[in-house]
């Protein structure tokens, strides 16, 4: 597995990156990768090594899904395929249409992408670290912008090995890392371009969270931070006082306003609000790829609030610049 990241490392040594950073990094990701905590690692691995050699891949399509074709390929492969997939079910983001299987995920983030992309820097030749990315699906977003290097860090081993499955034949050179941002080594600060999107609402510390962020980036250097968020003034904030639509570790929701201060506090300037979207029971949903309960059991009858009685979630994209 570690042999996976070998090229990566070495087009990691080619930028100006810390190389003590870049140790602490390989060091992290080879402690999680070897010695994996889940019962499920075996069958996950399993699906990615008997995932087939397709050599006749006629393109990749970075469209609503991500996508690759080959002409000439018999039944048993596309079924090799298609098994190989759904042993790394649940899918959360994509989708993905791999020759012919296609992975209807439980969210349809291009919708996301597709608000926000038209709001983003410049992303050609720039260096980008995506803050829980998941099974990558921005960065492999990101391909068509030709960034010189992509970068995810993630803790989800089920969704590395997602990523490692589709990245086997789009072949980007990216790499999704076993780790959280707590453990990113404070070496290396020369970032162009870091996504946080889905993770601050997670963190208890929210400030904390955005600090780290703010020492990736080199000087000028641009954030984008899309996070849950309610209405109010720069004085309001929701704390559940358990579970948010379900989820257990929902600790901070800031209005637009307040986002836009703790930004400021935290060294950004330029700080622009691109984007304000409800969530809908078409963007995300349970599928045949992610079987369990979706936003549609955690709204109430007539979609206006939680079932715990807190505002739908919300989702705010904002743009900011390193000072």
């Amino acid at each position: 597995m570690i042999h996976l990241y070998d090229s990566f490392w070495s087009k990691l040594s080619e930028i100006e990156i810390d190389p003590y950073g870049i140790e602490k990094l390989k060091k992290f990701t080879e402690d999680k990768l070897i010695n994996p905590i889940s019962g499920d690692f075996p069958r996950w691995h399993d699906a990615y090594k008997n995932l087939p050699e397709i050599e006749s891949i006629e393109h990749c399509e970075i469209s609503d899904a991500i996508e690759c074709t080959a002409k000439n390929l018999d039944n048993s492969i596309l079924s090799q395929v298609n098994e190989c997939y759904k042993q790394l079910i649940p899918w959360r983001k994509g989708p993905f249409d791999m020759f012919s299987t296609y992975i209807d995920s439980e969210w349809q983030s291009f919708m996301k992408w597709q608000r926000i992309e038209k709001h983003l820097p410049d992303m050609r030749y720039k260096t980008i670290l995506d803050v829980g990315s998941g099974n990558g699906f921005y960065m492999f977003k990101m391909l068509k912008h030709n960034p010189k290097l992509v970068m995810g860090i993630d803790p989800g081993i089920l969704q590395i090995i997602q990523f490692w499955s589709i990245e086997k034949y789009i072949n980007s050179g990216f790499a999704v890392l076993p780790i959280i941002m707590n453990d990113f080594p404070e070496e290396i600060t020369t970032f162009d371009m870091v996504f946080s999107m889905g993770v601050l609402y997670h963190r208890k510390s929210p400030i904390q969270h955005l600090k780290q962020l703010h020492n990736t980036l080199k000087t000028s250097g641009e954030l984008i931070l899309e996070t849950l968020v309610v209405d109010g003034n720069e004085s309001t904030c929701l704390i559940p006082t358990d579970r948010y639509a379900q989820m257990r570790n929902v600790w901070f929701l800031p209005s637009v306003s307040m986002l836009e201060i703790m930004l400021q506090r935290t060294g950004f300037t330029n700080i622009k609000c691109v984007d304000v979207s409800t969530t809908t029971i078409t963007e995300q949903r349970t599928t045949e790829w992610m079987k369990f309960h979706s936003l549609a059991q955690f709204l109430n009858k007539d979609k206006t609030q939680t079932i715990e009685g807190y505002p739908p979630p919300t989702r705010a994209t904002l743009l900011a610049t390193k000072k």
